[in-house]
């Protein structure tokens, strides 16, 4: 299983768009074995060429923080489940999300680039 998350300084990006790379973990029994760093594409987000990217190298999953609804309709067309709501460090998100503490915020980015509220999953 390949895992994506958007990222910035070993953090999951708190917003998709916006990121600096996407951070690729292979999973081999339930155990993580390596992580990739893909560097994001100028406009990076649901007008980037970088869900056929991240698709083209065996990702199924995303963990995301905050994501738009047009980038999520994006990634599930390419059949890769997206997972709102992530905050932390990418290690732990990973490792949380594994061990079944992590489940989808299902709460869309509606482009206001406010925290208040925001609850971190996980």
């Amino acid at each position: 299983m390949k895992i994506a998350i958007p990222t910035k300084n070993n953090q999951v990006d708190d917003h998709f768009g916006h990121c600096d790379n996407f951070s690729i973990a292979t999973i081999e029994n339930k155990t993580l074995s390596s992580i990739e760093s893909v560097p994001s594409p100028k406009g990076c987000g649901c007008k980037s060429n970088i869900i056929d990217t991240l698709k083209s190298k065996g990702v199924t999953i995303m963990l995301a923080g905050n994501i738009g609804q047009g980038a999520v309709n994006k990634i599930n067309q390419a059949n890769i489940k997206v997972v709102r709501g992530c905050c932390g460090n990418i290690n732990d998100v990973i490792t949380d999300y594994l061990n079944g503490n992590i489940s989808d915020s299902a709460i869309n980015c509606n482009h206001a680039h406010h925290t208040e509220g925001h609850q971190c999953n996980h």
